[in-house]
């Protein structure tokens, strides 16, 4: 028996278990798919309009298998413009919702992601509003893709970080930038960072800030009636990665992990959530009602007041220069770096920093909070890490960043947590400037790819039973081998992740740190948590675990 919420959903006349499109004739489904099949059509009937006869609703399909009965299956070829081969490119025809799929929890949409890959093969058909897209569900064709980037690769999906420059006459920074201007700026921004070596040289910076946090962590842990469970661990970890990066950026420490963060920080952290947010909104809903709703003016307010913040933190970092350079005393840090280089204007330097601050807080945080959570609910494989830790980390020190190298387990931990969870499960390409062939298919210039980074990093092909969280399959000689370009968190080639030896470290340190100190142990309640998408994949619910003083940690 359907729940009766459920059943009201359906169009009058027909029962659950049959979907009937505004446009097309009814569609009976097998039981495991009738659940999305009936959310996406009453995302249909709500916001679906014009004359699409014939059209079913696209890419969903029972689990492992094509609904043929549905009639599923390569879309009619007047749908496909976009490439020119004797095949067409399958896939779904244009539908005017669907861009309401953002909306759905994200472990059902990254679900139909994986539907259309089993459905239609590597490479299929979307669209999402007025955008035709070409989706790229495979690492051999990635890989086919990606090589084939020029010296200025486009990214296309950061429209609505460019309007609220645009719109406030704000510099453009690493991430909206494109061409020889993003080219000139990573040339600028790359060194001190990209390299291991050079990031190693934070490592005192990172390795004080996760001390913080471990008294952050015993703190919390204290408050709680049982002495041992910490509530929401996402939300501290946030805050950890936030004055990480911060600490780098700036030279300087913003109190995030006070016990009484400062207003002004907290503002700060207020209008990053806010920003996130409301981009959810902007991306979905039509442009005219931004008059008419508040979510596009908190939107730039919020990114407002990110700019004003770190733009009072450079403005301080460069008086604190001009005094050191009149004693004569010699200048270090990143941000010094930057100002004291000549080869970015200051209105450069300000775009560019307000973008690396957002850039890493997410990686560190998601994937932080997804590994203690997974590593509480295997104790075996956290007992493997614990031993490693011990055999390499003297009882009495903590773990450094030398320490990392020596442990496959700690780094294969991190991996698989990113496989499981790609901070960013898809992002976008356009080629401006050529033809580009993939496989069978010429695709024109200005063609838009999505990137199903999710997809290929659950695809059983490459990663037997991909929802298991299962470290040891990047370890050596365990396991079978895996495409290069299946699980690639951190990006390809030149537009990979600036931030991603830092954020490497981060993470690193510290899970070792923690681990080295606490057993982890699940909510008692039993919670089970899952991904939803605020832009980037983040938990359903708070993770909360349990940290149990390990005897003789240091």
């Amino acid at each position: 028996m359907s729940p009766s919420w459920l059943v009201s959903l359906w169009p009058q006349g027909h029962a659950p278990g049959v979907v009937a499109c505004p446009w097309s004739s009814p569609v009976l489904p097998q039981p495991d798919t009738a659940l999305p099949l009936l959310i996406i059509n009453h995302l249909y009937q709500v916001a679906g309009s014009g004359t699409h006869a014939g059209t079913l609703v696209p890419g969903l399909i029972r689990a492992g298998a094509m609904l043929e009965a549905a009639g599923l299956g390569p879309a009619d070829s007047d749908c496909n413009s976009l490439a020119s081969q004797q095949s067409p490119v399958p896939g779904s025809c244009p539908c005017p919702c669907c861009p309401l799929l953002v909306l759905l929890p994200q472990k059902t949409c990254q679900t139909l992601r994986l539907m259309s890959r089993r459905i239609y093969g590597p490479i299929w058909r979307s669209t999402f509003g007025h955008y035709e897209n070409i989706n790229i569900g495979s690492p051999v064709v990635l890989e086919q893709l990606l090589r084939q980037e020029g010296k200025y690769p486009m990214r296309s999906d950061m429209a609505l970080w460019k309007e609220h420059r645009d719109t406030r006459r704000l510099p453009y920074g690493p991430f909206t930038e494109e061409g020889e201007r993003w080219y000139r700026l990573r040339q600028v921004l790359n060194k001190r960072l990209l390299k291991p070596s050079e990031a190693v040289l934070y490592a005192d910076a990172i390795g004080e800030v996760v001390s913080d946090l471990m008294v952050r962590l015993r703190a919390e842990r204290s408050l709680s009636p049982s002495g041992v469970l910490v509530g929401d661990v996402a939300n501290l970890l946030y805050r950890f990665a936030l004055e990480g990066i911060s600490y780098i950026l700036f030279e300087t420490r913003i109190g995030c992990l006070k016990q009484q963060v400062p207003a002004e920080t907290q503002r700060f952290i207020d209008s990053i959530n806010l920003m996130f947010k409301n981009s959810i909104f902007a991306t979905v809903l039509p442009r005219w009602s931004r008059k008419v709703l508040p979510f596009w003016d908190r939107y730039l307010d919020s990114w407002d007041t990110i700019f004003a913040f770190g733009k009072n933190l450079i403005d301080r970092k460069m008086e604190e220069l001009e005094g050191q350079v009149e004693r004569g005393k010699e200048v270090s840090g990143y941000l010094s770096y930057l100002l004291a280089s000549g080869r970015l204007s200051l209105d450069e330097v300000y775009g560019s920093v307000a973008e690396l601050l957002l850039a890493g807080v997410d990686t560190t945080s998601n994937t932080l909070s997804w590994a203690l959570y997974h590593l509480s609910r295997d104790p075996g494989i956290q007992e493997t890490l614990y031993q490693e830790l011990k055999a390499v980390v003297p009882a009495d020190r903590f773990p450094g960043a030398e320490d990392i190298p020596k442990m496959p387990m700690l780094r294969a931990v991190i991996k698989e947590t990113l496989r499981v969870y790609p901070v960013v499960p898809t992002n976008a390409r356009v080629f401006y400037e050529k033809d580009i062939v993939i496989g069978d298919y010429l695709f024109p210039k200005n063609t838009l790819f999505v990137l199903a980074h999710y997809a290929m990093s659950h695809d059983e092909t490459y990663f037997p039973e991909p929802e298991r969280f299962l470290p040891q399959r990047w370890l050596r000689g365990h396991g079978s081998p895996h495409h290069p370009f299946s699980s690639i968190p951190f990006g390809y080639g030149v537009r990979a992740c600036v931030g991603r030896r830092i954020a490497e470290l981060e993470m690193h340190l510290a899970l070792a740190r923690i681990i080295q100190a606490f057993e982890v142990r699940p909510d008692p309640r039993g919670v089970e948590v899952t991904s939803v998408s605020r832009i980037v994949l983040v938990a359903d619910k708070p993770i909360n675990l349990e940290f149990i003083a390990r005897p003789g940690a240091p």
